[in-house]
């Protein structure tokens, strides 16, 4: 029989479907050969690119030419601009604004790899330092509320065909994405009624019973959630609680960089390379002084990053109803990424 499981964040329901359980193996992706052209995300390339709004730089080299190891550029499909304002309206019942924000590519590496995997430790440090340096620089624009950190990798998480060369990329909007605001509330509600953050407690019941945990560093663990929307999916999750990546220690960032190196490995090997997304979950800018305006939220909320491996496909029915059907458990998933061993 199928099994409904709950998420106790948002109250979504999933369909683990046992009946038609797939093993994990049995997802290993097939790739067709892709050819690629000439690449503008190189080093020594950045003539082809928007000029950098920020890079991480080696001594005595200049703004967009050689010698960066981080690079942060605008989007050239970017359908946002921090110019103007917002010019809030009503046309009739429905609301309108001004395409206000911002959205840019992180250029992971000067050299041209496919994979974040495939980086050392000290350059993902790196784009994880980069990344947090714009979201810093971006709250400052009282226009924008939230920042959204992705990764596309793979023709069919939304990558590019033109290069597969390793980068993320970082919107900003004036609003909070709605995907968010459903756990800002959950959080908020939880909290409400038993004065801890649901995400800790989630953190050390998974810790506890160890069946779904994936890797578990000092700083970071990383768990196939419970109500799994999609076979493999993973959360990657700070042991301290913190509502505001931008807030991330040090040693956290060492912790995460060894992450991302060891679980995108396990995932490129178990699953030969999939297609995937990772978003962070972070909490939104807070300038508001309205009393109780997220009066909680440093106590009730806790950033984390969300793995979602394209391997499935999305049909009618997750579409029309908000339920997902997970043809494999999470217990299996996770079992499986902790025994694919990589060096």
């Amino acid at each position: 029989m199928p099994e409904l499981r709950r998420d106790p964040i948002i109250g979504r329901w999933v369909i683990i479907s046992v009946e038609r359980a797939k093993r994990p193996r049995d997802f290993k992706v097939s790739h067709a050969h892709e050819e690629e052209g000439a690449c503008p995300f190189c080093e020594g390339q950045e003539h082809d690119t928007l000029p950098e709004v920020f890079a991480i730089r080696r001594r005595r080299t200049k703004k967009d030419k050689p010698g960066w190891d981080v690079r942060v550029i605008p989007s050239i499909s970017q359908r946002l601009d921090l110019s103007g304002g917002l010019d809030r309206r009503g046309v009739g019942m429905y609301d309108v604004m001004n395409p206000v924000g911002s959205h840019e590519i992180i250029i992971e590496s000067p050299k041209h790899f496919t994979g974040i995997h495939e980086l050392s430790g000290k350059q993902i440090e790196l784009v994880i330092n980069a990344g947090v340096r714009r979201m810093v620089e971006l709250e400052e624009d009282p226009h924008l509320k939230y920042c959204l950190l992705f990764k596309n990798h793979g023709l069919k998480a939304g990558g590019s065909k033109a290069t597969k060369h390793v980068r993320s990329q970082l919107i900003a909007t004036p609003v909070t994405p709605t995907r968010v605001k459903e756990e800002l509330r959950g959080a908020r509600l939880y909290y409400k009624h038993k004065d801890r953050c649901i995400f800790c407690d989630l953190i050390r019941q998974e810790l506890d019973s160890g069946v779904r945990v994936v890797m578990d560093t000092r700083n970071i663990v990383v768990i196939a959630p419970f109500a799994s929307r999609f076979p493999f999916e993973l959360w990657i999750l700070p042991k301290k609680h913190g509502s505001d990546y931008v807030n991330i220690k040090k040693e956290e960032v060492r912790d995460l960089a060894i992450v991302f190196r060891t679980l995108f490995s396990k995932l490129s090997k178990a699953l030969n390379d999939p297609p995937y997304n990772y978003m962070l979950h972070t909490a939104p800018f807070r300038r508001s002084k309205r009393t109780g305006y997220w009066h909680t939220i440093k106590e009730d909320y806790h950033w984390h990053i969300e793995v979602t491996p394209r391997i499935t496909q999305v049909a009618g029915f997750e579409w029309g109803s908000g339920f997902y059907i997970n043809p494999t458990q999470p217990e299996d998933a996770a079992r499986y990424l902790r025994e694919t061993k990589v060096s």
